[in-house]
């Protein structure tokens, strides 16, 4: 499954309204994402039994998926972006208007991370795979793979993986 899409209107007014709020108090692309998709809660344990926790937003529909951090500039060290898929599968995702790097954790329907892709390249429409089958990519301000210890194993604690 791919997320290219072309820009639509829509993106095109959120990357506006991201621009707008430029001068808010705050993280104004933080604020910008709020008023797209909806936050949640998620907690990663490293293989070496240490505790991450995370705020982010949910992409949990197709609209969500293929919009994802488009436009934004800025991300804060503990947020991130929950992709949620409808069924396990080959998944594959891009960084087309995405201005900051990121780490990409590919995980199983269980919570478990299968795949970790660090530094992602802004703006680059070469895909970035799964290659064995998933339920759900978490994307992470670029650096916090390494920095915290997560790779292959961690497992992530979410309802949408049976692990409140």
């Amino acid at each position: 499954m791919d997320f290219e899409t072309q820009d639509t209107e829509d993106e095109s007014h959120m990357a506006m309204k991201v621009q707008g709020t430029a001068q808010d108090a705050g993280n104004p692309d933080a604020q910008a994402l709020d008023r797209f998709f909806p936050r949640a809660h998620l907690r990663i344990a490293t293989p070496d039994a240490r505790l991450h926790d995370f705020d982010v937003w949910l992409a949990d529909n197709d609209a969500r998926r293929a919009r994802g951090f488009m436009h934004i500039e800025q991300l804060d060290a503990n947020a991130g972006m929950l992709f949620l898929f409808p069924r396990q599968e080959r998944i594959a995702m891009w960084m087309k208007n995405t201005h900051v790097s990121l780490d990409m954790l590919f995980v199983r329907a269980d919570g478990t991370v299968d795949r970790v892709v660090e530094h992602t390249k802004p703006l680059s429409l070469e895909t970035i795979e799964s290659i064995d089958p998933v339920a759900a990519v978490i994307e992470l301000k670029a650096g916090t793979a390494a920095r915290l210890g997560i790779r292959k194993g961690a497992q992530v604690m979410h309802p949408a993986f049976g692990r409140p």
